[in-house]
């Protein structure tokens, strides 16, 4: 039975030993998924549960408050996405002030030996944690002399060419590339999440849109030709869904929370509550503030043709 825990201290975990990674996996990228595959891999072999360790809010957040960097993954999507990659454990720890200034050594005492009887730990490749980053492969494999773990670094992984990074792949998104951002994640870029109620002013304008809350600094902005996945076949159509979706902070309406809205052609049906993607395939344009309500509807027409033309034609090519 898998189990999500947040703290650092607290009881045994895994009386009987573990495999642990430990890593910021924003994203989820084909690297992290490398580092995770392995630590489950070994983790079968020794008959012991695979862990895995993160942070929420990411460390980079922490220390930049006032300007934080750019999420690619929320934090639910996220331990969805490592428990679907074998992980029995995850630690989704609260980075705080108390965290942060906690030695590495004491995070390797306290959790990793303490909680989880770590028998190997794996990172990758550069990675830092604790107080002012000071534990690192070095130092895990020092103290797992001493107390009785192996640790190990996974070697980077490439696509073609390009090493897979959670930066390389922010730079792909704001600028649009979603071939690169793609061929680095290992799958299309996707933000999913519960359906939730706006202020329905898409609906009157002729434009009703399924609505996703981005609590955070999103990786991109903008209009896009976008795919939804899990609509349901109830609703007529099998597979993903063709629509036009806006994310940013709707600056026409003086809007300030990022707010992803998808308007998905030619449907009718109720979408509220439900769990659903939206794939990213190409940018449109970026968002813009509208003199008046009339010229934002006229856009979105716009948008919504170009949409449509450039959805079918990717739809060709992936059945070509």
């Amino acid at each position: 039975m898998s189990r999500l825990f947040r703290d650092v201290d607290g009881g045994s975990l895994c009386p009987h030993g573990s495999v642990v990674c430990i890593g910021a996996f924003d994203g989820l990228h084909s690297g992290h998924r490398a580092l995770v595959r392995h630590a489950v891999a070994r983790a079968r072999a020794l008959g012991v549960p695979a862990v895995v360790v993160t942070f929420e809010p990411l460390p980079r957040e922490f220390f930049a408050r006032d300007n934080p960097p750019p999420r690619l993954t929320l934090a639910r999507a996220k331990v969805e996405g490592l428990l679907d990659l074998g992980a029995d454990h995850v630690g989704l720890l609260r980075f705080d002030a108390k965290l942060s200034a906690r030695s590495a050594e004491d995070f390797v005492r306290t959790l990793l030996v303490g909680r989880l009887s770590a028998r190997e730990v794996w990172i990758g490749p550069e990675f830092r944690f604790g107080h002012r980053r000071g534990g690192d492969l070095a130092l895990l494999q020092a103290m797992g002399g001493e107390l009785g773990f192996g640790a190990g670094e996974i070697e980077p992984v490439h696509a073609q060419g390009d090493r897979v990074s959670s930066t390389r792949i922010r730079e792909a998104l704001k600028a649009g590339d979603f071939a690169t951002a793609t061929r680095l994640l290992g799958r299309p870029y996707a933000i999913g999440g519960r359906v939730v109620r706006g202020k329905q002013l898409g609906r009157t304008l002729g434009f009703p849109t399924a609505n996703l809350r981005f609590p955070k600094t999103p990786a991109l902005s903008g209009i896009y030709a976008t795919w939804v996945h899990g609509v349901g076949s109830e609703f007529g159509k099998s597979g993903p869904w063709p629509s036009v979706s806006s994310f940013g902070t709707r600056p026409t309406v003086d809007g300030v929370e990022p707010l992803l809205e998808a308007h998905l052609f030619d449907f009718a049906g109720d979408l509220y509550g439900r769990h659903i993607e939206v794939e990213f395939v190409a940018k449109l344009r970026d968002e813009l503030k509208f003199p008046d309500l009339p010229s934002l509807t006229e856009q979105m027409h716009r948008d919504a043709d170009d949409a449509r033309g450039i959805l079918s034609e990717h739809q060709r090519r992936a059945t070509a």
